[in-house]
């Protein structure tokens, strides 16, 4: 008799669609992540080992509102179009609870306007565009990573500091490369007003012609050179500007080359000297990084690299905005986000309220050719906070809600 009243109730509750909104409710909290995995796996691959492990820690802690947390990863294959269709079909389809991810820039904008059109949360980890919270930014969308503006500014004091009046640039032409490239020269004329700027080499992303760029700088004959290229594309032109003495008594200010990502695979070809964003997971000592250091390769016998530091942060504010707010409603999350504050490997950050930018901050330092290994030397960390425009500047920069 009790087996056919609960058989009953439960039809009943199935006729009236309840039985999946109330295990929805009661189930895990889904998170969709995008990322061009097959593309770009010098960084990736660590950044989803980083996900990965503050996952199994946000659970082993009991979940997030007693609710564990689930991955639910597609890779983009580097396409802005098969992004925004995987984002659909994670949201559709799959029902997740909130969107992550993304590494190219143009992937994370076109992931962005996404966000805008369904007026679903998007936590851009990666994508270093100033226009995911600038010029194209909206209300659900946050950045984890410094920007391109932040990791130029950290650069640009010391860059003025060498006192060269003619530059080369070379970047990938894409969103990402071009939009450091306008930045740089931005930042170092008003630093440097007799500032001049004698050539532009803008490759192809992932297929730069590394001889002809490095005859193409030389011939322009620079006093020093600002370098946007990372992955196969930096590799190739470090070999080749090695091999023809490109780099000799020429200072050489460089984004991201300090990452392990890409400093580790040139090996005995690492150059001396320049001047980058990086991070040197060898040396940071601050009782954050060491406990999350030591997770890290307790779980995957392996050192971080700069994308595990990303992705494990990824997840971490996620964790706390949904807690903040007591459940993944967009909107209650965006209310939570805006000044939320997260633990993370190097250090405590704040999403801002104005521009959804976190104040995440990068180090700064010199390569140096050790042992026929590329490491960092002379670094510190610089709090984006520091290098970021006044709150009310930045929410000037955003279109009006």
């Amino acid at each position: 008799m009790l087996a056919r009243r609960h058989f009953l109730a439960l039809a009943a509750a199935i006729a009236c669609g309840t039985v999946a909104s109330t295990a929805h409710a009661q189930g895990v909290i889904k998170i969709g992540e995008i990322n061009s995995y097959k593309a770009q796996p010098a960084f990736l691959e660590p950044y989803k080992k980083g996900m990965e492990l503050a996952v199994e820690e946000i659970n082993k802690a009991g979940g997030l509102n007693g609710r564990q947390v689930e991955l639910v990863v597609r890779d983009d294959n580097a396409n802005p179009g098969d992004a925004v269709r995987v984002a659909e079909e994670l949201v559709s389809r799959e029902k997740v609870d909130v969107l992550a991810g993304s590494f190219l820039s143009h992937i994370g904008l076109a992931l962005t306007d996404f966000a805008k059109q369904k007026k679903f949360f998007f936590l851009a980890g990666e994508p270093l565009t100033d226009k995911i919270v600038w010029d194209n930014g909206n209300r659900y969308t946050f950045r984890l990573r410094p920007s391109t503006y932040m990791q130029v500014a950290m650069l640009v004091p010391e860059a003025s500091k060498m006192k060269k009046k003619r530059w080369a640039l070379v970047y990938p032409n894409y969103e990402y490369g071009q939009s450091a490239a306008a930045t740089f020269k931005k930042l170092m004329k008003e630093a440097q007003p007799d500032i001049e700027f004698v050539t532009e080499q803008a490759s192809p992303l992932g297929r730069v012609d590394a001889g002809s760029v490095t005859q193409a700088l030389a011939d322009a004959k620079p006093d020093a050179i600002f370098n946007v290229l990372f992955g196969a594309d930096l590799a190739r032109f470090v070999r080749e500007g090695n091999t023809r003495g490109l780099f000799k008594d020429r200072e050489v200010v460089s984004l991201l080359t300090g990452e392990p990502e890409y400093m580790d695979p040139l090996k005995d070809e690492a150059p001396n000297g320049w001047l980058v964003t990086g991070y040197p997971w060898y040396g940071i000592d601050t009782p954050e990084h060491k406990a999350f250091q030591s997770a890290y390769q307790a779980k995957f016998n392996d050192y971080p690299r700069l994308g595990s530091v990303v992705g494990y942060s990824t997840i971490k504010s996620l964790g706390e905005g949904i807690k903040k707010a007591g459940s993944t409603d967009t909107e209650k999350l965006i209310t939570a986000f805006r000044g939320l504050q997260v633990s993370t490997p190097f250090g405590p950050i704040t999403y801002r309220p104005e521009d959804h930018q976190s104040t995440m901050g990068g180090y700064v330092g010199r390569t140096k050719n050790e042992g026929g290994k590329g490491v960092m030397v002379d670094y510190r960390y610089l709090d984006g906070a520091a290098y970021l425009p006044p709150a009310a500047e930045a929410k000037k920069l955003r279109p009006a809600e």
